[in-house]
């Protein structure tokens, strides 16, 4: 499940941490993020018992010079005491499920590092399909890393929740 952040969650989202999640130590939010949609965002993620686990935010890419060409990416981080419960794969769900319905994008993406296993199996779990390789997209721990971008359309979310 997802929710808006509050201030209470900042702790949360804050620190250190290792693996494909590590571009550095993460800053202190000094605030909540928005949960516009229209804007560069996020939403928590919430373990059985609502306890904020983690967040799935976005950030909005353009294929082409109009409106109709831009599209969210969104990209997710879960504590490690979260992570392998399936709860990676229905945030990113329920995250592509909020632009369909509440915006009028055709395209959803997804980014990820091409040795992150775990989350290409939630994104393709999620409906997302891969695209390609990004190649040298990712600066990260002192290297530039190749990606897998992964994507689902608006007609693809329609036949896969049917």
């Amino acid at each position: 499940m997802l929710r808006p952040l509050t201030e209470a969650d900042l702790s949360v989202l804050t620190g250190d941490d290792d693996g494909f999640d590590y571009f550095g130590p993460r800053p202190s939010r000094q605030s909540v993020p928005p949960s516009d949609l229209n804007e560069q965002g996020a939403f928590g993620v919430l373990d059985g018992g609502g306890e904020v686990v983690g967040d799935v935010s976005w950030v909005w890419q353009r294929w082409g010079p109009n409106v109709q060409s831009r599209n969210p990416m969104i990209g997710i981080w879960l504590s490690p005491r979260a992570r392998g419960q399936g709860l990676g794969t229905a945030a990113q769900r329920e995250m592509v499920d909020l632009f369909f319905r509440h915006t009028a994008v055709n395209r959803v993406e997804a980014h990820t590092d091409v040795e992150n296993l775990a989350e290409q199996r939630a994104l393709e779990k999620a409906g997302f399909t891969r695209e390609g390789t990004t190649r040298g997209a990712q600066w990260r721990d002192g290297s530039y890393r190749d990606g897998h971008l992964y994507s689902i359309l608006r007609s693809d979310w329609h036949s896969s929740s049917d």
